[in-house]
Parts: C-alpha cells; structure tokens; sequence
C-alpha cells in the first residue's frame, strides 16, 4: 500500500476517540470503550465516576472502578436482589454528552437497540447480559461479571513467549465465538475491536470475549463510522467499512502480537509483513506463521474466507501433531486439508508398500494377506492369505502378482482371482521386494541369498550368496544387476552372475539401490548416503545424515531425496552431494519418497503422510494417520495410494 495512504488512514483513525464523544446517527458512536485501569491513568469521565457504595435502580452497589473509557466507566457491582449471596456483576456506563435534545433521544434509543441485540446472544465465550436502563444522562448495561485476566495483561506478565500450543487453542475457542456472531440471525454481528485487552482468560482459563461497544449488525455493502483500534483494525474498516473478515484480520493481528510480543499499535498499519513472527521467535513453525499470515492479507478476499475456515485450519495444525521445523528458508505454501477419497480396514499393520496395476492397488498386510482392491472405490476384490505376515511390495507383471512373506516362501497368484499360480520355499524369511526383468523375478531372502525364478513356472533359475540377510529390493537394468544386504555390502553383477565389484559401509543396508545417469544412490544405517560410480564402485561422493538411512531414494532432475531416522528429509544435489534442502518432522522417516507433478511425497514414523515442494522443501500439506508409515506411495492419475500401520490403506489426491 503507499506510504502516504498509509499515513492519512493512521491519523484518520488516531481521531477515532475524539469522535466518539460527538453525537452521530451511527449506533456504533453510543458504545463505550474501556480501557483496564492498571494500564494507564484514569481519564476523567464527564460527571464524574460513580462512588463505592451508590447504588443503581435500587439494586446495583457499586463496589469499584474496573476501567474508564472517553464515554463512561466500567464498575464491579453486587446485585442486592440476591442478598443471601454476593452475585458481582458488571455494570458499563455511557455518558450522553449531546446537548441538542433530539440527538440525545437519537442516542439513547441506539443504546438499547444495542442492548437488546446482545441480551439475545448465547455463547459460553460472551458474557450474559442480565439488564439495561437510563438514568439521567447515563445509560447502563449490566453484565456478567468475569473474575480473570485479559491477554494484554497477560502478555504484559508472561517471561518471554506464549507456548505456540496455548495460543493455537486461544485462538480456536476465539473462532467459535466469532464464527457464532458472524451467523447470527436475522443478521451477521462484526465484533470489529477484537484485540489482546478484549479478550478475556478466566479464572477457569476458558477465553472470554468482553467489551462489545462497538459490534455492529452487519449489511452487506453498509458504510459506517471508521472505528476500532489502530493496528488491529483491517483496511477496510479504516475507510469505514466492516464486514466478519474484518475480524479475521483483527484475530491475525492478535496472534501476531501473542506470538511475537510485538505490539502492532507501536507500528505502521498493516506493516506485518514488514514484522514477520520469527524476527523475535524462531521457535514458531512455519505452518502457524502461515496461517496467521493469511489471516493478515491486505486484499480481504485473499484471507481465510470464514471464522470457520480459520479454526479448520487450526485444528488440522493440532490434529497432525503441531509443529514441524523446516530448515529450507523458501516461503511456506498454505497447508490444505487433504482428505481421503476412501480407505480399506486391513486386519493388521500395512508395513509395505502397494502397487497400483490395471485399476487395481495390491497391498500386503502383516494379517497374512496381500489384498487386491478396486482403485477407483476401495472395494474388496480379493484377498490371499500366506502363513505369516506379508511386507513385500507386490510385483505385477502378465496377470501375475509376486510378493514374499516372513513365512519364507514366495508367491505368485493370478492377479483377477487372486488363485495361487505357484510358490517357491526359500531358507529365511522374506522382507526383500521383488523386481521383474527378462522373464525372471529377483527377490532377496533371509537366508543371505538373492535368488532368481522364472516368472512362469516357479522355477528356481539361480542364486547368489550374500553376506548377510537380504532385505532390499534387488534393481536390474539391461547390463547389470544391483543388491545390498545386512552385512553393509552393495553388490554389482552382470547379466552372468560375475561380480563386478561391491562396496563396504560401516553398517547394515535396508534401502535399495537406484540408479542415475552412471551413479548408484543407496544409503546405510551408518547415517552415510553414498553415491557410487556404476561402473567401477567408488564413491563419487557421500553425505552424513544426523542418523541411519533405511529410506530408498527417489530422484527428480538434478536432486536425489531420502528420509533418515534424525527426523529429515533431504534433498541432495546429484551431481556433489551438496544439501539443497531439509525438512524435519517429528520422528523418524523410514519410508521412500514418491516424486509427482514436482511435489515428494514420502511418510513418517509419525504416522503423517507428507507432501513437500520438489524445488524448495516448503510443505504443501500432510496427512495424518494413526500409525507409522514405512513404506512408499504409489501415485497414479492424481491419486495417492499408500498404506499405514493402522491397519488401513488410503486413496488420497495428490
């Protein structure tokens, strides 16, 4: 916005008060602002204030002076109609300063049209309205009486910052009620001066939302008196118009303050951007400075388009587990709220992952069974049961699905019926993967072997010992045939079996190899991800992660991505291994990353599907699941299958 704009807005609105205290057909020039007493000295209001101990229509005794405003007071009150009981009470006094009769008339009967309004609010955050009456040239409101704190005072006493946690919950209960006013019937009500010193903490540490002086029915295209607090306020209202995004702008501003104790009243109108939350607290994640940052949006069409829009944003924030660091300093995208187009109930842990073929997904369970489900509905099609747990990603190739089990065997089943085609024993359990290549499957055993079978027959063609068990998924390409196993080795053969060389790191390998224009990538839970030269098997070169990398690699132009159990994703450069950019979450990442439409999308131990900016590593959103997430997505058409140790399988867009 210009500066000068700018500047004339700012003292346009600085001379607010000074209004207030003049007559004016709006209702909103008869509301009384306070301001807490202990803050700053008390103005003198005209009259005087009202004497502990008066008493108001024969019921009201005036105990003290809660806040003094530039129209009345607020007062601590008993209510005597009650006298085996103390019931306090707050009673809010406007002072009607207008000296032409009609005016004054004017006046009083907007007071208690307002009155009346807020005496038919229900909200467990508004406070009841139990009577109103004029006496005088003195109107007064009688309300619920809140024993607590405003957050402004609260902020004022807290040693350094809120817990990005409370603040989040402050602010949802805040949505609630303002989402109550902005569908009041027969009218939307803008609370229009929602700041830290309006907003109640009670004694029961529930939000209050207090001061309703100057809310105002809402009409579309309505113009009124510019009014609110500089800082606070939209744009829009300082050219007079207020409408319920007004107070998503007004709940922006509040957060930006509890967060960042920088008090927007201080600096230039809309001037946040120029502020950001981590100039004084790095510690707040990026998903919560974004979502405040929407709400903060100069243009009102580009801020949350609701109260309620707001809180679901929030509440996903809470609901996947807070915050997430990310070490990239790209610009964080607005995290969406993804939901599932369907899910399918497994009876055990999904550890692997799926395969997608033909419009079906094919998933292993660790209930025994590699399940076939329609990939369009998530209906059951059929089910095949081994003798123990299965964690193999199947392999689909000529109406043949072929996965391994714990059981020892491998298995290939018809993939329409689900009938058993053939089996073949092997000496340990199976966790390797298989891979189809010139009419063979490739698949890794327990028993430190990687064996080779003819995809038709079942038959058994070769096997090459390993040292130690074989856990990964062998890759064949047309010269060479490359596999790791437990004893840290990553072998490379030809076509003959003959070994062209293999490669020692400090400790077991459970990723799989992959191959990249002449470099093999393959990390090992001594923490190193290593880049190998296809050819001869040195090391181009390697990266320490911060912990051990059981996580495939996927690559997408000129970067390599992996998870590690430190808690990062990583995208590496591929030509030197130079990091380009990370992102942490909570727990470990074992899964393999999945790269579509310039996005990885790879899962946590967190149990928290993620999908990431390819370029940058900003976080677009994420998914939350109930349990860990080991193994790799398959995206197709837009749809991300995958499954999770929930128990579940889940179709997702991507």
């Amino acid at each position: 916005m210009d500066t000068r704009k700018i500047r004339g807005l700012s003292s346009r609105l600085r001379k607010v008060e000074a209004r207030a205290n003049q007559p004016a057909g709006d209702a909103s020039a008869s509301k009384l602002q306070t301001r807490q007493v202990t803050k700053q000295p008390p103005a003198a209001t005209p009259g005087g204030l009202l004497s502990e101990g008066v008493q108001l229509q024969n019921r009201y005794k005036i105990l003290g002076v809660i806040g003094i405003g530039g129209m009345g007071a607020v007062y601590k009150a008993q209510d005597l109609r009650f006298p085996g009981v103390l019931r306090l009470c707050a009673v809010k006094e406007m002072i009607n300063t207008a000296t032409d009769p009609q005016v004054r008339r004017m006046i009083v009967r907007n007071f208690e049209r307002e009155a009346s309004i807020l005496a038919t609010l229900s909200h467990p955050a508004i406070p009841q309205v139990y009577d109103y009456f004029t006496e005088g040239s003195r109107s007064y409101l009688v309300l619920e009486f809140i024993s607590g704190k405003d957050l402004e005072a609260r902020l004022a006493e807290v040693d350094g910052f809120f817990p990005e946690e409370q603040v989040i919950q402050w602010a949802i209960q805040i949505c609630d009620v303002l989402s109550y006013l902005h569908n009041h019937k027969p009218r939307p009500i803008v609370f229009r001066d929602l700041k830290p010193s309006n907003i109640m903490l009670d004694d029961h540490g529930r939000i209050r939302l207090v001061d309703f002086g100057i809310a105002k029915l809402f009409q579309s295209g309505e113009k009124g008196t510019m009014i609110g607090t500089e800082g606070y306020s939209p744009p829009e209202q300082y050219r007079g118009r207020a409408e319920p995004r007004g107070d998503i702008y007004a709940l922006g501003a509040t957060m930006h303050h509890l967060l960042s104790k920088q008090d927007p009243r201080l600096e230039p109108p809309f001037s946040f951007h120029e502020r950001p939350i981590h100039q004084t607290n790095p510690t707040v994640s990026r998903q919560l400075v974004a979502i405040v940052d929407k709400a903060l949006k100069y243009d009102v069409n580009e801020r949350w388009g609701s109260a309620e829009e707001l809180k679901r944003a929030l509440l996903a924030l809470v609901e996947h587990g807070g915050s997430s660091k990310m070490e990239s300093t790209a610009p964080f995208a607005d995290a969406g709220i993804v939901k599932p187009l369907w899910r399918f109930a497994c009876e055990d842990e999904v550890r692997g992952s799926v395969t997608f073929s033909e419009g079906k997904i094919f998933a292993p369970s660790y209930d025994h069974n590699v399940y076939a489900l329609d990939a369009e509905s998530g209906k059951f099609v059929w089910k095949y049961a081994a003798e123990k747990g299965v964690a193999s990603k199947p392999w689909v190739e000529e109406g043949r699905v072929v996965f391994g089990s714990v059981d020892k065997v491998v298995y290939c089943v018809d993939e329409h019926q689900g009938k058993l085609m053939w089996s073949m024993p092997t000496k340990g359990r199976i966790y390797s993967s298989p891979y189809g290549k010139f009419g063979h499957i490739f698949i890794g055993s327990d028993d430190h072997h990687l064996h080779a079978i003819h995809i038709q027959s079942g038959r058994e063609a070769w096997t090459y010992p390993t040292d130690g068990e074989m856990r990964v998924r062998p890759l064949v390409t047309e010269d060479m045939i490359f596999f790791a196993c437990q004893g840290g080795i990553v072998y490379a053969l030809s076509l003959s079996r003959e070994l062209r060389w293999r490669y020692r790191a400090r400790r077991a390998i459970l990723a799989s190899p992959v191959v990249h224009e002449g470099l093999l990538f393959i990390g090992s839970m001594d923490g190193m991800f290593y880049a190998l030269d296809v050819r001869s098997g040195w090391a181009a070169w390697r990266y320490r992660a911060g912990g051990a990398i059981a996580s495939t690699a996927a690559l997408w132009e000129e970067l390599v991505f992996f998870g590690a159990a430190d808690g990062h994703i990583y995208a590496l450069d591929v030509e030197n291994g130079r990091v380009v950019w990370t992102y942490q979450i909570e727990n470990q990442v074992t899964g393999t990353p999945t790269i579509y439409n310039e996005n990885v999308y790879i899962g946590g131990v967190d149990g928290a599907l993620y999908c990431l900016d390819a370029r940058s590593g900003t976080l677009r959103w994420r998914y939350q699941t109930d349990g860990p997430l080991t193994g790799a997505p398959d995206i197709v058409d837009g749809i991300i299958y995958f499954g999770s140790a929930d128990h579940y399988v889940y179709a997702l867009p991507a």
